[in-house]
């Protein structure tokens, strides 16, 4: 028995003896054929016979094998990551959790190295600066977390065309340089929607009677547009179709004192309940809710503390455990290149954050029937069409 190199694979081959019994044949008595008469029959059915092992060697090889488009990705014997955040780490959960999850692979994985990479808020450099960091060519993969990320990643992957980039929070197909794995936002912004509706309809101390709950984003952009704003309204509207929603956008991620002006004014108008995506920013509606009385839903993260008793309900993005699963599916050679996945309450990534605060800030009617239709969300049974980006 020996290896073989065959179709860039190493290949075990196993060579019979000549002599063997088995292939030239044999007495009753076990007897082998010998003797000069024999030799040139030997000899060639020795060249026959390694001639049908190698055969047989190449139509096992996956690049020969009948069928086969494609061979599965090559898995790493080493693994350098660069984590890309679109913005700071600090004030950001999701990016907390990207950063987190990758190092924390790194530490429970020989071979595997993170650089973690802040690019700041202004956004005209990120294509800019990624250009950079991929150009040294030291990173196998470049995992981010944000919706835009993609088409950047597009454009410096035209530079640089066996650059991979692994992306969560975001959707794209047949890019072969791209993996994304979108959080089923719509599906969150729902619930959290009909969270809203049920206390905006509700005699809570700081509900009125006006049916409008009220959104403050960061910035526009298509997951938020035609995902988590519509999933609110919607999931708010199951519980009485005549509420409105007020949608208002700060114009960047950290402009806190400008969150406040567009939630005093909202709460003006009648909002008496909030959700926002504005990361940082998102400091300046807590400070008004506390000053003027309001209440909040919060996507991803658990913000019950940054306005106790008034942030009402918390979802959760399992941002860390899908950064550590993708990874190792790096290592293992499973992640298929240029192909997107949806996750969402129902496969464990998305879910509702019902600890004490919860339990203490809503009273039990509401929860009572919360906590039913977040069942009924994880079951698969609320029925909803997710718009297409």
């Amino acid at each position: 028995m020996a290896w073989y190199m065959v179709a860039g694979a190493w290949t075990k081959l196993v060579i019979l003896s000549a002599y063997d019994p088995m292939i030239l044949g044999s007495s009753s008595r076990g007897s082998i054929f010998v003797g000069n008469e024999k030799e040139d029959s030997m000899k060639k059915n020795m060249r026959i016979l390694v001639g049908f092992c190698v055969v047989l060697a190449l139509i096992a090889s996956p690049v020969f094998a009948a069928g086969s488009q494609e061979q599965a990705p090559s898995a790493p014997k080493s693994l350098s990551i660069l984590v890309y955040i679109t913005g700071v780490v600090a004030g950001s959960p999701p990016y907390t959790a990207l950063a987190e999850g990758a190092t924390e692979f790194a530490a429970e994985n020989a071979n595997v190295t993170v650089k973690v990479y802040e690019a700041g808020f202004n956004q005209a450099q990120w294509e800019e600066q990624l250009t950079s960091l991929v150009a040294t060519g030291e990173y196998d993969i470049v995992l981010g977390s944000n919706p835009s990320l993609p088409e950047l990643c597009v454009n410096v992957g035209k530079k640089f065309p066996n650059q991979k980039f692994i992306i969560t929070d975001a959707q794209m197909v047949g890019n072969p340089q791209i993996r994304t794995y979108l959080y089923n936002q719509y599906e969150q912004s729902l619930y959290l929607g009909y969270l809203a509706g049920l206390v905006t309809t509700s005699n809570m101390t700081y509900a009125n009677k006006d049916l409008k709950i009220g959104f403050i984003a960061a910035q526009e952009y298509p997951l938020l547009n035609k995902h988590m704003v519509p999933g609110f309204l919607a999931g708010a509207q199951m519980v009485n179709p005549g509420i409105t929603v007020d949608f208002r956008v700060i114009g960047n991620w950290f402009d806190a004192n400008k969150a406040a002006e567009l939630a005093s004014s909202m709460k003006a108008a009648g909002v008496d309940v909030f959700a926002s995506i504005a990361g940082g920013a998102a400091q300046g509606l807590f400070k008004v809710a506390k000053e003027q009385g309001a209440y909040i839903v919060f996507h991803n993260t658990n913000e019950y503390q940054a306005a106790p008793g008034l942030v009402v309900g918390c979802g959760s993005m399992e941002q860390k455990k899908l950064v550590k699963e993708v990874l190792a599916d790096v290592m293992a050679g499973k992640v298929q290149y240029g192909t997107a996945t949806t996750v969402g309450a129902k496969e464990g990534y998305l879910g509702f954050l019902a600890n004490e605060s919860y339990t203490q800030n809503l009273p039990q009617d509401i929860r009572t029937k919360f906590d039913a239709f977040m069942n009924d969300i994880r079951a698969g049974k609320v029925a909803y069409t997710v718009p297409a980006l």
